[in-house]
């Protein structure tokens, strides 16, 4: 009898808890398929799935804790926003009539978070590792005022401290180095490597560190920025962390193929302004005299180019938008590389629809990852791409790890958002959007040759891949809202 008894309390126990979770998840009024996603973990996976949603799932947007930086960065931005070049897009100086009919990204970033359209910069466009970091390597010798570096990863290998050590020469010499790294991407950086850091005058912080017993409403939302800013004059931005597998690869993977830009101008006052305000919020620091940190732009080169950050704190999914925006406009062609391809429905749906209607939509995906549970959830949506007529290639000469973005060759973005819902939802990222069609062909011709040699996924020999391959995936896309 007492068996029968403590059944029927354990039923009552898992009947309790499954509506009092339920009702919040739907509560949270989220993406559906997301909110599916979690309530089918917490009814198979009662326990481990409470568990799991606590960490991974609940909504932290509009919580304290973000609300907290969302106030705090307005007051800093009242502060920067004298430093900022004024609503560009007001005017009327577009260099082309392929760019001009990209005035409504522009205008639509600007209502929704005031991203400000910037004219006067100069762009190199870095490819691969070796390439990249010589360019921040000699920028960072360089460097006579202040270095700003804000970074996802930062590993304590050759090239981590081969930066480490010009931060630390550097801020000797009396340069400002401040220094935020995530704390989740920077879990295994050893406590001697941030000591040298800090024993050298360099003014360093994880971004939202992660500890016990506040560790459920953070471990979800990470700072994925790469942002390099010397002196107010030099800016970087793109797919690369700091770690020597960007530059010789892995062993499992091969060569790391990656994308990232070297910016002067007007847009470095943009990418200085981000890094400011996660500084605020990381550190808790008053950055005072703010004129060194926006010296005067004497680049005379006209590249017209927006920097727009999104993340949990922001009312908009900006890059998302931007994605969606630009994708579902498009007249002539869409080329993207992604090294994670989880769309939500309204990205999938443009990509789709824009092919459909004669645009031009390739896509270059990885043939091996350094996930393989992301790579099935990835693979998953291949079958409906091709059933749009869109051009799938699997990158066969290593790992392609650049996030891009190229529409009519006139538009591109670059920067460290993947295409998947974590990127869209729940990381801090930057982008660099250029309109202009000397960079975006530029950009087109990089694509093409990392597609070159390679063959697009037919449909008849996808869809005869093996039934458990199939499963296997389908099984992982239930999960993507999570990944």
């Amino acid at each position: 009898m007492l068996p029968l008894i403590q059944n029927e309390w354990i039923i009552v126990l898992y009947l309790l808890t499954f509506v009092f979770m339920v009702v919040p998840v739907i509560q949270q009024r989220g993406d559906p398929m997301k909110t599916i996603a979690w309530l089918l973990v917490i009814v198979f996976l009662p326990v481990i799935g409470i568990v799991l949603y606590f960490f991974f799932g609940k909504n932290y947007r509009k919580e304290k804790m973000f609300s907290r930086k969302e106030l705090a960065d307005s007051k800093q931005l009242k502060l920067l926003a004298q430093y900022q070049p004024t609503d560009a897009t007001q005017k009327s100086f577009w260099t082309s009539e392929a760019v001009e009919g990209k005035t409504h990204i522009m205008r639509m970033l600007y209502n929704s978070d005031k991203v400000l359209l910037t004219e006067y910069n100069k762009v190199k466009i870095l490819v691969n590792g070796k390439v990249t970091f010589e360019a921040i390597l000699e920028a960072l010798e360089q460097a006579e005022n202040h270095i700003h570096l804000e970074y996802y990863i930062i590993e304590d290998d050759n090239i981590g401290n081969a930066v480490r050590e010009i931060l630390v020469r550097k801020a000797r010499s009396g340069v400002e180095v401040r220094v935020i790294y995530d704390d989740i991407g920077c879990w295994s950086l050893s406590k001697k490597f941030i000591r040298s850091l800090k024993d050298a005058g360099v003014r360093i912080f994880p971004f939202m560190p992660v500890r016990l017993p506040f560790l459920t409403n953070k471990i979800n939302y990470r700072n994925h920025r790469k942002i390099i800013v010397v002196d107010g004059k030099i800016g970087f931005v793109g797919g690369l962390n700091i770690a020597d597998r960007y530059i010789s690869g892995s062993e499992e993977l091969g060569p790391w193929r990656d994308t990232h830009l070297r910016i002067e101008g007007e847009a470095v006052y943009s990418l200085q302004s981000i890094f400011l305000l996660d500084w605020f919020f990381a550190g808790k620091r008053n950055i005072h005299h703010h004129d060194k940190y926006f010296p005067p732009s004497n680049i005379t080169d006209r590249h017209l180019m927006q920097i727009v950050a999104s993340g949990p704190d922001s009312d908009w999914a900006s890059i998302m938008q931007t994605f969606f925006l630009a994708a579902s406009t498009a007249k002539s062609s869409i080329y993207i590389s992604t090294p994670y391809f989880m769309p939500n429905e309204s990205i999938l749906t443009a990509i789709r629809s824009a092919s459909l209607s004669g645009v031009d939509v390739r896509i270059l995906l990885p043939k091996r990852s350094d996930s393989k549970f992301v790579m099935w959830s990835s693979n998953s949506y291949i079958g409906e791409l091709l059933e749009a007529g869109i051009k799938v290639y699997l990158y066969e000469k290593g790992f392609p790890h650049s996030k891009l973005m190229i529409i009519d060759d006139v538009f591109c973005s670059i920067g460290t958002a993947n295409m998947d819902i974590r990127s869209f939802d729940q990381n801090f990222e930057v982008n660099a959007l250029i309109y202009d069609s000397k960079i975006a062909v530029a950009m087109r011709n990089i694509f093409m040759n990392d597609i070159k040699g390679l063959q697009s996924i037919r449909p008849d020999e996808w869809s005869a891949r093996r039934g458990w391959m199939v499963f296997r995936e389908s099984v992982a896309r239930l999960f993507s809202p999570m990944l």
